[in-house]
């Protein structure tokens, strides 16, 4: 479900035309819409409402202000792993009491401002990072709150590089090291070690996975609870796919018959953190055809925006449906390999892709980018970050700017003796 669609073949987000944000943004650029994001959240929220758990959405999949404030204000908490994205969930208006933090990386300073902060718990996912963190819980006169990463070793069928929960993942704990670090929770005075969290992959289309590692954790779960220990917290993760292409993903009520039954009888307060389920299909990323390029092997559709903008393409092959902001049904239809500006082989945002007859000028908009878009994009060929624009019913707002050139620069200096 998105709100995009077309009126009189004209492309609108809600009720705003897209060629008016162009005109007025400029291009390249990416464009959200504020419905999507919330009734996204929404879905999940109802469809789970029998459990009350936390819905955190995971910030790394989209970080901007404005988006978090709209999904914080509807009752999301946030995942995040890095302090910037806990500077940026403050400055959202996030509570620190509905933060939890994932990461296999924490450094000493990222864990200690966690601490200062208050988060709700640490996902811990080795055991150098659990005596860390209570080294510096300690040094603070704190007790830190932390749920331990399970891996269940199960194949959650997606892309390798979106893998994390089998065996030769970095991420995450096997259950017989959990196991031992929960006989030796008194070694950690500083820590309640009081969840267990399980997160086995992203855009995962089918439940099966789901439960097979959902399964594994319940098992875990009842063999510590038949030993004393008390858990307080069940983090299930997030990996719920959604439709870039021909894909048939589960909606949140599907998934929910699938997990319901396994944890409606059981006391855990349930965590869930989803990130592409929510922005993936809230947002697109809109181009300006600059060049058409024909030679004996292909057709080149050449755009303003390119893999330092929407990486998804080049790094995992991914897909990403083609819309023009001006549809017309009698036009031709060609086969184009679509690619930016950047000096790189690599550089496409679609291949072969059969759509219609594209000229200089023309504007297209590539679909279900609200996830892992600008958040990856980077100034490569020292090109300026584009801008972000979020639209709620009839209004629309810049909410990141545009970078400048003295933005590429910025925090650079030139030593004396060069």
């Amino acid at each position: 479900m998105h709100d995009f669609h077309y009126q009189d073949g004209e492309l609108y987000c809600e009720s705003v035309r897209v060629q008016d944000i162009a005109e007025r943004v400029g291009t390249p650029f990416y464009l959200y819409s504020h419905k999507t994001f919330t009734e996204h959240l929404a879905k999940i929220q109802s469809a789970f409402r029998s459990l009350k758990p936390l819905i955190c959405f995971s910030m790394k999949a989209n970080s901007n202000l404005a988006v978090l404030r709209s999904l914080v204000k509807k009752g999301a908490g946030l995942d995040i792993v890095s302090s910037g994205e806990l500077f940026r969930a403050k400055k959202a208006g996030c509570p620190p009491s509905k933060i939890v933090y994932a990461g296999v990386g924490k450094t000493d300073l990222e864990i200690e401002e966690a601490i200062r902060a208050g988060i709700l718990l640490f996902n811990v996912e080795s055991i150098q990072e659990l005596g860390r963190i209570q080294k510096i819980a300690k040094k603070l006169r704190k007790k830190a709150n932390v749920s331990l990463r399970i891996n269940p070793d199960v194949d959650p069928g997606t892309h390798a590089h979106i893998t994390t929960g089998k065996a030769e993942s970095k991420f995450g704990l096997d259950m017989d090291t959990a196991h031992l670090i929960f006989m030796r929770s008194d070694q950690y005075p500083h820590l309640s070690i009081c969840g267990v969290h399980v997160h086995i992959g992203s855009q995962i289309v089918k439940g099966e996975p789901f439960v097979k590692a959902f399964r594994k954790v319940l098992l875990f779960l009842t063999h510590l609870e038949k030993e004393g220990h008390r858990i307080k917290y069940l983090n299930l993760g997030g990996g719920l796919g959604i439709i870039y292409s021909d894909e048939r993903p589960q909606t949140a009520e599907q998934f929910a018959k699938h997990v319901l039954p396994l944890f409606r009888s059981k006391k855990y307060k349930i965590i869930f953190e989803p990130g592409r389920f929510i922005a993936g299909n809230s947002g697109i990323f809109v181009s300006r055809v600059i060049y058409i390029k024909r030679t004996k092997a292909k057709n080149f559709a050449i755009i303003d925006g390119g893999m330092n903008d929407l990486i998804r393409p080049a790094l995992y092959d991914s897909f990403h449906d083609i819309w023009p902001l001006h549809q017309n049904g009698t036009a031709k239809r060609l086969t184009y390999d679509v690619v930016g500006p950047i000096c790189e082989s690599g550089d496409f945002l679609a291949k072969q892709r059969t759509i219609q007859e594209l000229k200089p000028g023309d504007l297209i908009a590539f679909a279900s980018a609200g996830a892992y878009g600008f958040s990856m994009s980077s100034n490569y060929n020292a090109r300026p970050r584009v801008a972000e624009v979020l639209v709620r019913g009839s209004r629309f707002e810049i909410v990141r700017q545009r970078e400048t050139y003295k933005d590429l620069i910025r925090g650079e200096r030139i030593p004396s003796w060069v």
